[in-house]
């Protein structure tokens, strides 16, 4: 949030800010997602892009990287979300993008 805040090029940004529905796989009915942050910035051309922003730990983006039954149930349900929120942002005109603890600090660590 501090980067946003002290970045030039951020012209807004929210935390929590959109709604999108989507079907639940695990509980099997529809419910509804929040991404993270929406920013809009301007890049070093001028110009403006808008994305939609989710932060997750690694554990719960793939199956792959999953290990208890617990994660790869969130890995199910955020597939879902991910989807949902992909079909939205192009509605849109918005980049969606997953950025985990390997994108936020060095090789995983702070």
């Amino acid at each position: 949030m501090n980067f946003c805040d002290n970045n030039p090029a951020v012209i807004t940004w929210a935390s929590e800010s959109i709604s999108i529905p989507y079907f639940n796989p695990v509980k099997g009915k529809q419910s509804v997602y929040v991404p993270d942050f929406l920013v809009v910035y301007k890049d070093k051309s001028g110009k403006t892009h808008g994305e939609l922003i989710e932060i997750k730990p690694s554990k719960e983006t793939t199956m792959e990287t999953a290990k208890s039954t617990r994660d790869k149930l969130m890995v199910a349900i955020n597939t879902a979300k991910w989807r949902a929120a992909e079909a939205w942002c192009r509605q849109q005109g918005l980049r969606f993008r997953i950025l985990t603890e390997k994108d936020l600090f060095h090789q995983g660590k702070r």
